[in-house]
């Protein structure tokens, strides 16, 4: 085998190997929690929606003001935040100021009405 040819199966061989690599790393869906995607902050408006792991919405983005919740996330049951480094403000309808909640948790609002969200550049808002 000439050295042009051997060259040529080393580098093949070496593309498939990383290819095989890539192709096995994992997905963004690996990172979810309770079917909400990362980076997300996500609502449920039931029990029944979060034990189906389908989030009625979500929210993504650093804001410096609160965002009204639409009406698939106003008064929702619970919320997932799967961000690793961000903590995101709610406010409530019925409970004066905001309360953090910080990566990676699970919140069970009760009989608070959620109604809107910040999403901060702080684990700990």
């Amino acid at each position: 085998m000439n050295a042009r040819r051997k060259f040529l199966s080393v580098g093949a061989a070496t593309v498939a190997l990383l290819g095989a690599t890539l192709g096995t790393a994992p997905d963004a869906s690996a990172r979810s929690k309770h079917g909400c995607a990362y980076p997300r902050v996500c609502f449920y408006k039931t029990g029944a929606d979060f034990d189906a792991k389908q989030p009625t919405a979500a929210y993504k983005d650093l804001t410096s003001n609160f965002q009204v919740l639409g009406p698939r996330a106003r008064g929702s049951h619970k919320a997932v935040n799967t961000r690793n480094d961000d903590g995101a403000l709610v406010q409530f309808a019925n409970h004066p100021g905001a309360v953090c909640m910080k990566p990676e948790s699970v919140w069970t609002f009760g009989h608070n009405v959620v109604t809107h969200i910040r999403i901060v550049d702080s684990p700990t808002c």
